[in-house]
């Protein structure tokens, strides 16, 4: 049985080694790669509405991660997506789906638990009471199951084959209308 327990910015960098695990198994990054992550994700433990929730098997392992926080300028991905949304879209476009987003910054749960509703539950349980106005985040421009997930729970594509400054990959940026489609809404 896997459940899902919020954990706060202390408890997520304090396990950030199990954090950086998942990350590893999921996204298979270059070992280069994997100092710099940690650090970027340490660091957002310290944005404001940090949180974050843990998919854990009975005996407390986790092998499931999703975080997001609260975007606002300063904070790179939100500069360069923003930056990158008002130029194909304009800035009242680009205002109303970033002003006040809350952005999911990692989502991952362990290939061995995939295919088992554990990264919809996480994102629906992220998104839950949050008072932000959207929330948004990027994911590889595949038909993945990411994707699939994505849209059943009310994204849409926002901007499409963008590259991130120093980058190949090609991603997507997605928004939903909080809260999202089938969730309960807050308070």
């Amino acid at each position: 049985m896997i459940g899902l327990r919020r954990v706060g910015p202390a408890e997520f960098t304090a396990g950030l080694d199990a954090v950086l695990d998942i990350y590893t198994a999921a996204m298979h990054p270059p070992a280069d790669q994997l100092t710099g992550r940690k650090a970027i994700m340490g660091n957002h433990a310290t944005y404001p509405g940090f949180t974050c929730l843990f998919a854990e098997r009975a005996d407390g392992k986790p092998v499931g991660v999703a975080y997001g926080f609260h975007g606002e300028p300063g904070q790179w991905w939100h500069d360069v997506v923003r930056r990158a949304v008002t130029e194909h879209n304009g800035v009242p476009w680009a205002r109303g789906w970033l002003g006040d987003a809350f952005e999911l910054a990692e989502i991952h749960v362990h290939p061995d638990y995939q295919d088992k509703g554990i990264g919809r539950a996480m994102v629906t349980g992220l998104c839950e009471g949050r008072r932000e106005r959207t929330a948004v985040l990027s994911t590889r421009d595949q038909a993945t199951a990411a994707r699939h997930l994505y849209r059943s729970v009310g994204f849409v594509d926002l901007l499409t084959q963008f590259v991130f400054p120093g980058g190949y990959e090609r991603y997507a940026i997605v928004g939903a209308v909080l809260p999202l489609a089938g969730a309960p809404a807050a308070g």
